[in-house]
């Protein structure tokens, strides 16, 4: 059965957030998150609509890859480059209402659980449902015809 690392990351990501919009009850976007912007390093809040299912998708991807990680570290991935005029652009994180929400409706789905002090691991139930989203990927894939190169 493949796994999260072996499938594209923004396949199993648009797969995983359609499940999670389509069947978990309690991953909803809050009232702020239709203006907000997700971090400092960003001039606009998200086009799409649906990105809080994506951002839910992706932190379980994350946490799969990585380990138990802490809000913390997941502001610095999330995070970008600001611009500040004529000055050299520095790296900012990513704001943590952004990712720790998400988190704690993963966490209410039981999806997420945390891991003492090291962070927030993925559940057992998490795991199924990205090696699950992962193999539809693969029989996806595998199923397309291939184009001859030329």
């Amino acid at each position: 059965m493949p796994t999260a690392h072996e499938v594209p990351a923004g396949e199993l990501i648009q797969r995983l957030a359609k499940h999670l919009k389509e069947s978990v009850g309690d991953i909803t976007p809050p009232p702020w998150s239709e203006y907000a912007k997700t971090g400092a390093h960003k001039e606009r809040p998200p086009q799409n609509p649906d990105w809080w299912y994506f951002r839910c998708a992706s932190l379980m991807r994350k946490l799969y890859v990585h380990g138990p990680v802490g809000v913390a570290r997941l502001r610095v991935e999330y995070g970008g480059n600001v611009g500040r005029g004529n000055r050299p652009e520095r790296h900012v994180p990513a704001g943590g209402s952004a990712i720790r929400e998400p988190l704690q409706q993963l966490q209410k789905a039981e999806l997420v659980t945390i891991d003492g002090k090291k962070g927030r691991k993925l559940t057992k139930e998490g795991i199924a449902l990205l090696s699950k989203a992962a193999a539809e990927v693969s029989k996806e894939f595998r199923a397309r015809p291939r184009e001859a190169v030329s």
